[in-house]
C-alpha cells in the first residue's frame, strides 16, 4: 500500500511545533535582524526553542497574496488583497495570470505585468508527446487566490500555492507552494551533500552567477557558478514531473517542511513551465525539447585529458603529458591554463611557451587535440580591444556618462570617451567585458576574427572559456588580494554605486546571494566578484541586473559558433556558468574544487544534476583543483572519473604535480580505468548521440531507470551510464570493500570481482582494493557496443568492435550502436551522415541468435565486428555450427573459449562482421547436444 503523501502533509501541519501554523515564510534574511525591525514589518517574531529545523525565526502573517478581481477564458486578473504587505517594495496592484499549454503536454502559468523584462534567450519550445495531461485550477477563501497544477492520470496536485505568500512588486516576486513528495531533485547550481534535496528543515540555495569555488566541507548552500532554476519531483507513486521556472535575475529557493518551498527572484516575471513526464527519462525529454538538446560533443572529446595551472612553461606541459603517455596511459587531449599567455591575455602566447605550435603539430601527429583557455575580458591597451572599437564591437557599459571612473578611464585612450565599464582580472592592465548580446552582429564578429587569427597560429581543436560569469577582481574592495600579489599590479578596483540610491546595485530585497555572507564587506553585495549592476548592454537595451546570469551562456553560444566555423569541425566546447540551454552550446566542468574525499563525493551528484539540466558534457577537476591531493585520493578519483564524459585531470597554482604518472599505484590505476572507459567509448558516445537527438541523459541518477523503487530515490553516490551500466565508485579514505544497492534486476559483474558472473540484487558488499576496477555493474537483457582499445580515441576508432551480451532471464538483450565520423559538425540529424545499428540477442536451450539490423545507412567506413562476449551462456556451443545470414562461418577456436564455471562465452574471429554488407545481418548458431 503506498502513502498517501497529502495526508502526511496534513499531519504536518496538525503535529508541527507550537506556534508555527504552517510552513514559514522568511520575512527578516538579512543578517543581524531582530524583533523591533521584524515587528516594523508587520510580520510575526517567534523563537524557535530547538532551532534544528532552521525555521525562520520572523516570518510573515497569513493572508499574504492576491485575489481574483476577474476571469476571462485562461487569463485571471489579480487585485492586491487586504493581507499583508510586502517590506521590499510596494505590490502592483493588479496583475495578470495567464495559463497555456505548449503542444499537448506542457503548462505554462505565467504571472506578470505585460512589456516587463523577460530573458532574451531562444529555447526551441519544442514538446514531446505523452499520454499525460496536466490540468490547472484554482481556489480562494478569505480573500486569498491560489491555484493548483494537477496530474489527470492520478487527480495528485503537483504543485499548490494554497499556502500562500504571493506578492509580486517591482524588485521583489514570491511564489511558494506545497509539493507532492520529498523526492525533489535539481535547483542550481549549488554543491549538494546529496542528491535528493532534504525537506526535514529550511534550507535556501542561492541562484546567481558568480566567481564562487564549491565548498564541499560541509553543508554550504551558497550560489556558484550558473544558474538553473528546474527541479524534478518524483511523485509517491512513482510518476515524476519537472518545473522550469524561466527566469534569470538574481534568484533563490527555499526548500523547506511540509513539503513545501518558496521561490523568490528580483525582476521580471513568474513564467512557469510543467512537464509532466510520467517517467523521469520523459520529463528529461520533454524539458530539453523545449530548452534545446545538448550539442553532439567530438568523438576525441571523450578521451581523457590532462591539464593544470602553474606550469612553468611549454617543456614542463611536455614532461607531464610525456610521463602519462610512457606510463601507457590512454590519454587523448592536452589542455593549456592562462599560464600559455602573454602576461594572461587572449590570443597571445608567452615566451616560456616559445615552439607552442610546433608541439601541438606533434601532439596532432600522435592523434592528441589540444584545448586552450580563453576569458572574456580584453585588456583596454591591446590590439584585439582596438581592432574591437575599429569593427564596432560593444562592451558591457555603464549606464551613464557621470558613473565612469575618470580616473581609470583616462588611462586607456582606446576606452577614454566611452561608457565601457573598465574592471581588473588577469591581464595586468584593466579590461572590457565584450557584449554577446550586441544585437548589431559586431562584437560576435570580432569575437570570431580573433578566435580565427589566434588559430592560424595556434591550431587548438576546442575551447575551454572561463570567469565567464563574468568574474572580476576587488569589486567594491579597497584593499583587494591582488594588492599582495607579486604577480599584479595594483590596479584600481572597480567600484560600484553604492550611495543607497542604486537600485540595481542595492535592490531592497539582495537575495541569499548576499545574505548568506552576512558581514563580510567583501562579499556583501550581489556585484560582489562581477560587474556593477547597474551597467547595460546592447546599448542600454538590456540591464545587466536583469541579464548577468546570461552572460556564461551568451558566450558559449558564440563561442561554439566560432569554433565550429574556425575549424570546420564540431570540436567541443567548456564553460564555466552556464543556463538553462547551455548544453547546447557547451559541456561544464564542476568547478574550483578542493582535494578532499567531501569534492569527491559532491562531483558524483553534481555530474548527476547537470545531467538534469541538459549539460551531459560534464565532470570534475579529477584529484581535486585547490590544495595538494595524495596517491589514495587521486587514484579513487581517477576512477570515478573515467566514467564522466567530461574527463580532466587539473590542479592549481603552487601545488604538486597530481597526474597520474605522478605514482605508480595511480598510473596503473588509472591505465586500467582509462583501458575500460576506452573500450566502452562506442557505448559512451552512443549515449551522448541519443542525448543529442532525442534529449537524454547521459549520466543519470539509478532512479530514472527504477522509479518505482524507493531504494533508489537518494543513492546519489552510485549512478546509471545509460540505461544498461551501474557505477558504484569507491568515495572513501581507506575504503576496501563497497557496499551498494542493486536494484531488482539481472546484473552481472563488470569488474574483477566474479567478472562476468550474476550478482543477487539488493544490498551487498563487495570488494574494491585499490588493484581492481571499481564496482561497475552490467544489467540483463543489455547488449552493449564496445571496441579494442589503445592509447588515444583516433587509434582506436580503427580497431575491430566488440559486443557484450548481458542477457535477462529469458536468454534475450538489445542495444544500440551510433557512429559518424567523430568531428563533422551536426546541422540537423535529418540530413547528418551516421550508422545506427541495432542488436537484439535471443538465447534458448539448443542455440542462439544475435540480429543486426541497420536502421540507418551511413558514408562513414566501418571497422568490422570481431568479438562478441556473453555472460551467462548456458552450454556449450557448436563453433562449428555457425552460419552468417545463412553460410557458415569459420569461427577461432584458438581465439574463442567457453566455460563451464564462468559460464562466458567468448568469440573471436578477426573480420566475423562486416556491418555495412547488409541490412540485417544474422548469426546464428547452435549448442553442442548434450
Amino acid at each position: 500500500m503506498k502513502p498517501n503523501l497529502q495526508y502526511f502533509s496534513l499531519l504536518f501541519l496538525l503535529c508541527v511545533k507550537p506556534g508555527i501554523a504552517g510552513p514559514r515564510i522568511d520575512c527578516l534574511p538579512e543578517p543581524s535582524g531582530n524583533q523591533t525591525v521584524c515587528e516594523s514589518r508587520g510580520c510575526i517574531w517567534n523563537p524557535v526553542d530547538n532551532d534544528i529545523d532552521g525555521a525562520p525565526w520572523c516570518y510573515f502573517k497569513d493572508g499574504v497574496g492576491y485575489n481574483l478581481a476577474s476571469q476571462i477564458g485562461s487569463t485571471y486578473n489579480l487585485r492586491k488583497n487586504n493581507g499583508p504587505r510586502n517590506p521590499w517594495g510596494a505590490e502592483f496592484e493588479n496583475i495578470q495570470l495567464r495559463t497555456s499549454t505548449i503542444g499537448a503536454s506542457v503548462l505554462n502559468v505565467k504571472i506578470g505585468i505585460d512589456g516587463r523584462y523577460e530573458p532574451p534567450v531562444d529555447f526551441p519550445r519544442e514538446t514531446i508527446s505523452t499520454p499525460e495531461t496536466l490540468s490547472f485550477t484554482t481556489a480562494s477563501s478569505d480573500d486569498l487566490f491560489w491555484f493548483s497544477v494537477i496530474r489527470n492520470s492520478s487527480n495528485r496536485k503537483i504543485f499548490d500555492t494554497s499556502l500562500g505568500g504571493l506578492i509580486f512588486s517591482d524588485q521583489f516576486l514570491q511564489l511558494s507552494t506545497y509539493l507532492p513528495s520529498e523526492n525533489v531533485y535539481g535547483w542550481g547550481e549549488n554543491a549538494h551533500q546529496s542528491l535528493k534535496h532534504n525537506f526535514s528543515r529550511y534550507l535556501t540555495w542561492g541562484m546567481l552567477a558568480r566567481d564562487q569555488p564549491p565548498n564541499s566541507g560541509n553543508l554550504d548552500t551558497m550560489n556558484l557558478y550558473g544558474v538553473h532554476p528546474f527541479y524534478m519531483c518524483l511523485e509517491p507513486d512513482g510518476n515524476a514531473h519537472g518545473v522550469f521556472i524561466f527566469n534569470s535575475n538574481p534568484q533563490e529557493v527555499t526548500t523547506a517542511p511540509g513539503p513545501s518551498l518558496i521561490y523568490r527572484t528580483i525582476g521580471g516575471n513568474l513564467d512557469i513551465y510543467f512537464f509532466p513526464g510520467p517517467t523521469p527519462a520523459l520529463v528529461t525529454q520533454q524539458y530539453l525539447a523545449f530548452i534545446g538538446k545538448p550539442f553532439l560533443p567530438a568523438y576525441w572529446a571523450l578521451g581523457y585529458q590532462l591539464s593544470r595551472y602553474g606550469y612553468n612553461g611549454l617543456d614542463e606541459m611536455k614532461q607531464r603529458v610525456g610521463a602519462v603517455r610512457d606510463a601507457g596511459i590512454p590519454l587523448d587531449i592536452a589542455v593549456a591554463d592562462i599560464d600559455y599567455m602573454n602576461r594572461y591575455k587572449d590570443f597571445s602566447t608567452n615566451d616560456n611557451w616559445s615552439g607552442f605550435e610546433d608541439y601541438v603539430k606533434q601532439m596532432h601527429g600522435w592523434n592528441m587535440k589540444m584545448i586552450p583557455i580563453f576569458d572574456p575580458a580584453v585588456e583596454a591597451d591591446y590590439l584585439p580591444f582596438q581592432r574591437a572599437m575599429s569593427m564596432g564591437a560593444k562592451f558591457i557599459e555603464w549606464d551613464d556618462y557621470s558613473q565612469v571612473q575618470q580616473d581609470i578611464q583616462k588611462l586607456y585612450p582606446m576606452a577614454k570617451d566611452t561608457k565601457i565599464m573598465l574592471g581588473v582580472v588577469w591581464p595586468d592592465h584593466h579590461v572590457g567585458f565584450p557584449d554577446f548580446l550586441d544585437s548589431t552582429g559586431k562584437t560576435q564578429a570580432w569575437w570570431r576574427d580573433e578566435l580565427e587569427l589566434y588559430h592560424s597560429k595556434l591550431t587548438f581543436d576546442g575551447i575551454w572559456i572561463d570567469m565567464n560569469e563574468p568574474a572580476n577582481f576587488g569589486t567594491n574592495e579597497l584593499h583587494p588580494w591582488y594588492f599582495d600579489d607579486n604577480d599584479h599590479p595594483n590596479d584600481a578596483p572597480l567600484f560600484c554605486p553604492t550611495n543607497g540610491s542604486n537600485q540595481w546595485d542595492l535592490p531592497p530585497f539582495q537575495t541569499h546571494a548576499v545574505y548568506y555572507y552576512g558581514g563580510n564587506q567583501n562579499n556583501a553585495y550581489l556585484s560582489s566578484k562581477t560587474l556593477c549592476l547597474t551597467g547595460v548592454q546592447n546599448n542600454g537595451t538590456y540591464r545587466f541586473y536583469d541579464v548577468k546570469n546570461l552572460y556564461g551562456l551568451t558566450e558559449a553560444i558564440q563561442t561554439q559558433a566560432a569554433l565550429m566555423d574556425v575549424t570546420g569541425k564540431r570540436g567541443a566546447v567548456v564553460s564555466r556558468s552556464t543556463f538553462p540551454s547551455a548544453g547546447r552550446y557547451a559541456g561544464h566542468w564542476l568547478g574550483d574544487n578542493t582535494a578532499r574525499w567531501e569534492d569527491l563525493r559532491t562531483s558524483v551528484i553534481g555530474a548527476q544534476e547537470f545531467n538534469l539540466f541538459g549539460i551531459p558534457y560534464v565532470g570534475s577537476d579529477v584529484c581535486g583543483f585547490l590544495g595538494q591531493s595524495n596517491e589514495e585520493l587521486c587514484l579513487r578519483w581517477q576512477q570515478m572519473g573515467a566514467f564522466h564524459s567530461f574527463f580532466r585531470n587539473h590542479n592549481t597554482l603552487g601545488e604538486p604535480a597530481q597526474d597520474p604518472a605522478v605514482w605508480p599505484s595511480v598510473a596503473s590505476a588509472t591505465k586500467t580505468a582509462n583501458l575500460f572507459r576506452y573500450q566502452y567509448l562506442p557505448y559512451l558516445f552512443s549515449l551522448h548521440f541519443q542525448a543529442s537527438q532525442n534529449g537524454l541523459t547521459v549520466v543519470r541518477p539509478v532512479f530514472f531507470e527504477y522509479p518505482s523503487d524507493t531504494e533508489t530515490f537518494d543513492l546519489g553516490y552510485q549512478f546509471m551510464w545509460g540505461p544498461r551500466i551501474l557505477v558504484a565508485p569507491v568515495l572513501h579514505q581507506g575504503a576496501v570493500t563497497t557496499n551498494l544497492y542493486l536494484p531488482n534486476d539481472v546484473w552481472y559483474s563488470l569488474f574483477d570481482y566474479k567478472y562476468g558472473s550474476q550478482i543477487d540484487a539488493g544490498y551487498i558488499t563487495v570488494p574494491s582494493p585499490i588493484t581492481y576496477r571499481i564496482p561497475v555493474f552490467v544489467r540483463g537483457g543489455s547488449a552493449v557496443p564496445r571496441q579494442t582499445p589503445t592509447t588515444t580515441t583516433t587509434m582506436s576508432r580503427h580497431n575491430s568492435f566488440e559486443l557484450l551480451v548481458a542477457p535477462c532471464q529469458m536468454g534475450r538483450a538489445v542495444g544500440v550502436l551510433y557512429w559518424d565520423d567523430g568531428q563533422k559538425i551536426v546541422d540537423s540529424f535529418d540530413t547528418h551522415d551516421f550508422h545506427q545499428f541495432n542488436f537484439n540477442f535471443n538465447s534458448t536451450s539448443s542455440g542462439a541468435q544475435l540480429t543486426i539490423s541497420r536502421t540507418r545507412m551511413g558514408t562513414v567506413a566501418l571497422p568490422t565486428m570481431d568479438i562478441i562476449e556473453i555472460f551467462n551462456y548456458p552450454s556449450p556451443p557448436n563453433f562449428r555450427s555457425f552460419t552468417l545470414n545463412g553460410s557458415t562461418v569459420n569461427i577461432n577456436v584458438q581465439s574463442s573459449t567457453y566455460s563451464g564455471i564462468t559460464k562466458i562465452l567468448y568469440i573471436s574471429t578477426k573480420n566475423l562482421i562486416d556491418l555495412t554488407s547488409s541490412d540485417v545481418i544474422s548469426l546464428v548458431w547452435s549448442n553442442v547436444l548434450k
